[in-house]
């Protein structure tokens, strides 16, 4: 930290992450549970794309749709991951002023876009099993481009201001960080000026994009479920559900691990707060962990291109 002729304080110049205040002398074997899943979400993630692009079977727009998701995963694992890493390893909890709300920025912009990608490939699923005749003038790759495109825009012009406005505030006191991540409330918390519109932001931002999305992808699946109970056909619906499976368990999983650590760190002093740290770690590396590993598994025709990838 620095002097500020402005006032008889300190004006920060970096921020310490101290990430979970009441383990700091146990807090590096969390990185034996840490390290492995990091290896694997970025080695699964790595694995579908290339297979994906190597595959022309899989040309089509849900594998392009998929394709995306991977990226973001990748992206969100190593914002925060490694820097999660290095503090347990090497002790290196200084991060910049400008490197601190660069990760916040991108925190809060692509688990959003995941959200959006979650939505745009519920449509998918949608178009797929309710107007099946219909999908190939639908769901094209001009479909995908517009969807990326509305993925990106949408989210970068909601997000973008909770990274300003926290950044705007004037930071002259502590520069400790109780949290292993750049998050706007524990960043907003250290300033001395008043952040109740950053907390306001924050929550009708999240709220209207999460829940949003949340609330289009339980409709769309409330259709396909109608849909699926009118066939007469024991096969056709089984074949049906098995399109969505996949999908569905990813959803759930993303969502119910996001609203478990809101409602978390909503409990405040009710639960530990190395509690919902804990969570914010995990929500950024088990999804992109999962994601893959679920569609490598469930989906034949991505099983069959990895299998066909590694016997090249």
């Amino acid at each position: 930290m620095v002097s500020s002729p402005n006032n008889t304080g300190t004006q920060v110049t970096e921020f310490l992450m101290i990430c979970f205040p009441g383990m700091q002398d146990t807090q590096h074997w969390l990185s034996v549970i840490l390290a492995p899943l990091l290896i694997l979400a970025l080695g699964a993630n790595f694995v579908l794309l290339f297979t994906i692009h190597q595959d022309t079977s899989l040309h089509e727009p849900m594998f392009y749709l998929l394709a995306i998701l991977s990226v973001l995963d990748v992206i969100v694992c190593l914002t925060v991951i490694p820097k999660v890493l290095l503090i347990f390893w090497f002790n290196m909890k200084p991060i910049s002023f400008v490197g601190c709300f660069l990760q916040m920025f991108i925190m809060n912009t692509f688990l959003p876009m995941e959200s959006s990608t979650f939505l745009v490939m519920a449509y998918d699923r949608y178009v797929a099993i309710c107007h099946p005749l219909r999908y190939p003038s639908i769901i094209t790759e001009q479909f995908v481009i517009n969807s990326a495109i509305f993925i990106v825009f949408r989210n970068l012009l909601a997000t973008l201001p909770t990274p300003v406005l926290a950044a705007r505030l004037n930071y002259c006191a502590s520069n400790v960080v109780e949290n292993c991540i750049c998050a706007n409330i524990s960043v907003a918390k250290l300033s001395c000026g008043d952040i109740h519109l950053n907390k306001l932001y924050q929550f009708v931002s999240v709220w209207c994009l999460l829940g949003s999305d949340l609330v289009l992808i339980l409709l769309s699946y409330c259709f396909i479920l109608r849909v699926v109970m009118c066939q007469q056909s024991g096969g056709a619906v089984t074949k049906a559900l098995s399109t969505c499976g996949s999908h569905l368990i990813l959803i759930l999983f993303f969502y119910t691990l996001l609203l478990v650590f809101i409602f978390t760190n909503k409990a405040g002093k009710k639960i530990p707060s190395e509690v919902p740290i804990l969570l914010n770690v995990l929500h950024h590396l088990i999804p992109p962990a999962l994601n893959p590993i679920v569609y490598g598994v469930r989906t034949q025709e991505i099983k069959q291109g990895i299998i066909k990838l590694f016997k090249h």
